[in-house]
């Protein structure tokens, strides 16, 4: 018999793959549960209801994708270097097996209320985003860091859309382009 803390992460585990590939308002409960192997009691001792599943799911990326960027803030890299870092992340994960696109957007897709719960985490990651990108424009010493933030998070969000729905080497090309020229590389 598994504890709860592991039957809590096989939810966790199989909401966060299944919500990826297939879409959030599409997997069940019950197709969770049963994926899972767990109990329904099991399932709702951890999770009151899918909607606080679907909050934890996007909060378990942001943590990821925070704990790898305070890894490179720590490791001595410049703010141009780490800059480069992420866009070379991207392009990586674009063109990995399973991309799907960007979790927050497919998201965001599915919980349009501005104010519900999934919306409210995925707002308070994309500010974090763009706070990191201004703070790392900044010590790079390039002008204008608001705007230039702002134009990177729309080219991300259109490549990942892009690389989704197309050639994801191509989309990845032309984004290293496209932040090159923005960035005056």
């Amino acid at each position: 018999m598994s504890t709860p803390s592991a039957a809590r992460q096989r939810v966790l585990d199989t909401a966060t793959r299944l919500f990826y590939t297939e879409g959030i308002h599409t997997v069940g409960v019950d197709r969770i549960v049963t994926e899972a192997e767990v109990t329904r009691a099991t399932f709702y001792r951890h999770f009151p209801g899918k909607e606080e599943l679907v909050r934890e799911y996007i909060q378990g990326w942001d943590a990821g994708i925070r704990a790898e960027v305070a890894a490179g803030l720590g490791s001595g890299l410049t703010a141009a270097q780490l800059l480069g870092i992420l866009l070379e992340r991207l392009g990586q994960e674009m063109c990995g097996p399973g991309f799907r696109g960007c979790p927050f957007i497919n998201a965001a897709a599915e919980y349009p209320d501005p104010q519900h719960p999934v919306s409210l985490a995925i707002a308070d990651h994309r500010a974090w985003l763009r706070g990191l990108i201004v703070r790392l424009l900044r010590e790079a010493g390039l002008s204008g860091p608001e705007r230039r933030a702002d134009v990177l998070i729309l080219l991300r969000d259109g490549a990942m859309v892009g690389a989704a729905l197309g050639d994801p080497a191509t989309t990845a090309a032309s984004l290293a382009a496209a932040v090159a020229q923005l960035l005056e590389l």
